[in-house]
């Protein structure tokens, strides 16, 4: 990496806390005593920054006050003026508004005016006079991170220099220097950075140490992270933590060789610790995108087993995902029991549906049904897209001994079974000759759906017909009739041979009334609603009324429709 001329922390000559930031200065130089810290080139910060954006891209989405609707009117004036006011005249026209500020106010405009570095520190300057310069921690650190987000290095260390002398440095700050820095692919001098901390009273620790590789990692620098992590742990004690860090890095880049070497190091290091979940998590979820996935992450997870150590719920979900994707029930179960039957984790209602779903796709129906019944213990409480999901499978594979507790439970509780899954229930329980759940399932859809119920009620009446139990099959057929659900006339047919049959051809004349009478009730509907062209509904209706008449022997063939006419 390019390193440019070292910078000497020199004191500001300002009496101003707010104007430390002195944004006219020609370019100047800090020493980091033997570390090298390059810089920008320095320029007016309230000159116009897009095309220094455009260089950085990975930073040009910052967060405007524009997107933020319930910014009070007065904050959002003051993010107005940052935004569209040359650097120039912002202090004026600032002053102009009359607005006055507090420190929190400071803090939430300067979070809405990354885009405008320059305009942002003038703000931050002239709330520092109504403030008596005395702003927050918080808000010089939102000064030093637009500054540095913005590649503005040189002004970020003024800014610093200035918290210095107010004793208002702390880890906060270098943390976002070294994001700054490794975001600008300048990952050297956010190393140099920590190892300039002592000079501006900021212990350079292990908690700085681990900011630091966090902020390498989350780039995806992982390697250089790594090396420079075995480098300082012979001066400084490196911990768990830094192993996760590291680790984390790796799953990120989906490292599998060097996710192990880590863990190995990690181990002969620290030890197995049973608190270090996130490094456990790490290792994990990279082994499991391997080329030998589960097989090795089962390894490892007897190993941890042994030894009391165990991941957390991030492994759990990914790994039950991966197992989902990859159609693996083996792997599924195994990983399913240590974490929930070692009480590791309480899995939630999308993670059951999650394993609910992979069980009933390899058929394992029995493993399904437990997992549902054991939800509630482990408070994940079965929603209806659960409930619809098993009984959806145990339709579709005729399981239906299973299946009618699961449908029964299901409509108790107040859930709504699909209208598809419906319509195969009422029909494969009629096959299966079970006329009582298929009576229940027609029932639950008539109350809860309003179209597409002709065919089904019709196959019902038919398969009730068909097992004798015509009592039942004219019942269903004088329900559909008030309700409107068309019955054709093959349905009125087989039931009329049926009826006459035992003697009772009274029950279909007056099943045949009703369906007249519905006739009545739709000419005056049609032409109510429809006038303009109900001469021809109708007569298309009465054309199909005629045809079941014929069918079912009411109208000798030869006589026309005006038989049929409705008063």
């Amino acid at each position: 990496m390019r390193r440019a001329r070292k910078r000497s922390h020199g004191e500001d000559s300002s009496s101003s806390s707010s104007s430390k930031i002195d944004t006219g200065k020609k370019r100047y130089h800090h020493h980091h005593h033997q570390h090298n810290i390059s810089t920008t080139s320095s320029f007016a910060l309230n000159n116009h920054v897009s095309s220094h954006h455009n260089s950085h891209s990975k930073r040009s989405n910052f967060i405007s006050y524009t997107e933020v609707s319930s910014l009070p009117p007065k904050l959002k004036i003051l993010c107005e003026i940052i935004a569209k006011t040359p650097g120039v005249t912002v202090e004026r026209v600032l002053e102009d508004t009359g607005i006055r500020v507090s420190e929190e106010d400071v803090e939430e405009v300067l979070k809405f005016s990354y885009e405008y570095p320059g305009s942002a520190v003038k703000f931050f300057r002239w709330a520092g006079f109504q403030l008596n310069n005395k702003h927050s921690p918080y808000a010089w650190n939102l000064v030093v991170d637009l500054l540095g987000k913005n590649c503005l290095f040189d002004a970020m260390w003024d800014a610093i220099k200035s918290m210095r002398k107010e004793s208002l440095l702390s880890l906060a700050t270098f943390r976002s220097v070294f994001s700054s820095y490794v975001v600008a692919n300048r990952v050297q001098e956010a190393i140099l950075s920590f190892e300039a901390m002592d000079q501006y009273g900021v212990p350079r620790d292990t908690l700085a140490l681990n900011s630091l590789l966090r902020a390498i990692c989350r780039d995806g620098a992982t390697q250089q992270a790594m090396d420079y992590m075995m480098i300082v742990k012979e001066k400084l004690r490196v911990d768990a933590e830094t192993y996760a860090i590291l680790l984390e890095g790796w799953e990120k880049d989906g490292d599998v060789s060097r996710a192990r070497e880590t863990f190995s190091d990690m181990v002969i290091d620290i030890g197995w610790d049973t608190r270090n979940t996130p490094a456990y998590d790490s290792f994990l979820c990279t082994l499991l995108k391997g080329p030998e996935g589960m097989r090795e992450v089962l390894k490892f997870l007897d190993t941890m087993r042994d030894r009391g150590c165990y991941p957390g719920m991030k492994f759990f979900k990914f790994s039950i995902d991966e197992c989902v994707r990859k159609s693996d029930a083996k792997g599924a179960k195994v990983v399913w029991e240590t974490m929930v039957g070692k009480n590791i984790c309480r899995p939630d209602t999308v993670m059951y549906k999650s394993l609910i779903s992979l069980y009933c796709n390899v058929k394992d129906f029995d493993s399904a049904e437990r997992l549902l019944d054991e939800m509630v213990y482990n408070g994940a409480f079965p929603d209806s897209e659960t409930y619809g999901l098993l009984f959806h499978f145990l339709i579709k594979h005729r399981r239906l001994r299973e299946a009618t507790p699961v449908f029964k439970e299901m409509v108790k509780n107040e859930f709504v079974p699909m209208q598809e899954d419906c319509i195969t229930a009422v029909k494969t329980y009629v096959d299966a000759g079970d006329p009582h759940m298929g009576i229940k399932v027609w029932r639950f859809m008539i109350e809860n759906f309003s179209s597409d119920l002709d065919e089904t009620g019709n196959l019902l009446v038919v398969g009730l017909r068909d097992m004798n139990r015509v009592p039942e099959a004219v019942k269903c057929a004088e329900d559909m009739i008030d309700r409107g659900i068309k019955l054709n006339s093959a349905t009125l047919s087989k039931l009329k041979q049926s009826l006459s049959k035992v003697g009772k051809a009274f029950a279909y004349e007056e099943l045949l009334r009703k369906w007249k009478s519905l006739a009545r009730f739709l000419k005056v509907l049609i032409y109510v609603y429809f006038p303009e062209i109900a001469d021809f509904i109708f007569s298309k209706f009465l054309e199909v009324c005629c045809l079941f008449i014929h069918h079912s022997h009411e109208i000798a063939p030869g006589k026309d429709k005006r038989y049929f006419m409705l008063s």
